[in-house]
């Protein structure tokens, strides 16, 4: 349904709007598991970011020859999604597998006119919890694409061989919520700036019953504080977050790099750092009220339309729902 739009209800001038876009999430279950039907169940929780305008209408990416956007040109989509560390040839068994290196590079892209998906893993399988507002929880963008089949080959399911546990096989995504996003600028007076990620859902209805979504921290509105990982600042444990092997972490342009100093972590300012494979960041709670903290309310566009939750209505459906179960999306049930 497209990107919304935000109301100012309080004269808040020390907020910007950095970008604004569709936020899609899924889940998949545990390798060898059909269904799951709790979070002990969830092998991965995904977000795919869509900005569709902002702050700047061209925002810098990595070359579409480098990392899995770049494998994937060269045909090698299976290899680069690969993740189980005991996999023939995995991306995680130390090969030198097409697709396993950070992405680099840099290109332009007009992301009003050109469709532009950041496929993010988060590692702790859930959003962070509202009610643990300093425990930062660490995430990284596992792809960036303008092309829509390099998500939906990461959406589904395989079969494959290992080396030390036989055949398994890994389950498509489903689809598990829906709604719009920003990034923006928060300048708070005394306060250091930084940069927040919120979002509100349009899908499932709020009538349905939300359980993979409630087990899983998805609220119906969400503001986190994003901040991103210098991948030059690797050195010792990080703040408990090991990271990404050498390899897989984004190479920033120097324009880029340069913004974090001798810092390790940096706001996301500009959203550009998410364009780059292995781009490690963190999220932490901020509230599930963004009006009370920023000032503003997200309208979606059902919202402001009066109209149903039709399944016609979800972009997400239209896009991925052939690859994604779209159960939990609609319905609010785990599959």
């Amino acid at each position: 349904m497209g990107q919304g739009k935000e109301v100012k209800t309080k004269d808040e001038p020390h907020v910007e709007i950095q970008e604004r876009g569709e936020i899609f999430f899924f889940y998949r279950p545990k390798v060898n598991k059909d269904e799951a039907h709790s979070p002990d169940d969830v092998q991965r929780l995904y977000i795919v970011l869509r900005p569709e305008s902002g702050e700047k209408t061209v925002e810098d990416k990595q070359s579409s020859d480098s990392g899995k956007e770049g494998a994937s040109k060269a045909g090698g989509e299976k290899d680069a999604s690969s993740s189980d560390p005991g996999k023939k040839g995995g991306a995680a068994s130390g090969g030198d597998v097409k697709g396993s290196h950070g992405g680099h590079g840099e290109e332009e892209v007009n992301i009003e006119k050109e469709v532009l998906l950041r496929f993010i893993v988060m590692g702790k399988k859930s959003l962070p919890d509202p009610s643990k507002k300093s425990r930062p929880y660490w995430g990284f963008v596992e792809m960036v694409t303008t092309k829509i089949d390099d998500v939906k080959t990461a959406l589904k399911g395989e079969e494959y061989d290992t080396a030390t546990r036989g055949h398994r096989h890994t389950s498509p995504a489903r689809a598990l919520a829906e709604g719009i996003y920003r990034i923006l600028r928060h300048k708070p007076g005394s306060k250091k700036n930084h940069t927040h990620l919120i979002y509100k859902l349009e899908f499932p209805p709020e009538d349905e019953k939300n359980e993979p979504q409630e087990s899983l921290n998805i609220e119906r509105e969400g503001s986190f504080l994003i901040q991103i990982k210098n991948p030059n600042q690797h050195q010792g444990s990080s703040g408990g977050f090991g990271g990404l092997q050498n390899k897989r972490r984004a190479a920033f342009p120097a324009h880029l790099q340069g913004l974090f100093g001798k810092l390790r972590y940096s706001p996301a300012d500009p959203p550009d750092f998410l364009n780059y494979e292995g781009c490690e960041f963190l999220l932490i709670s901020a509230s599930d009220d963004i009006e009370e903290e920023l000032g503003l309310e997200l309208k979606t566009e059902i919202g402001e339309a009066g109209g149903s939750h039709d399944v016609s209505c979800s972009d997400l459906v239209k896009t991925f729902g052939e690859t994604a179960s779209t159960k939990p999306l609609m319905k609010g049930t785990w599959v």
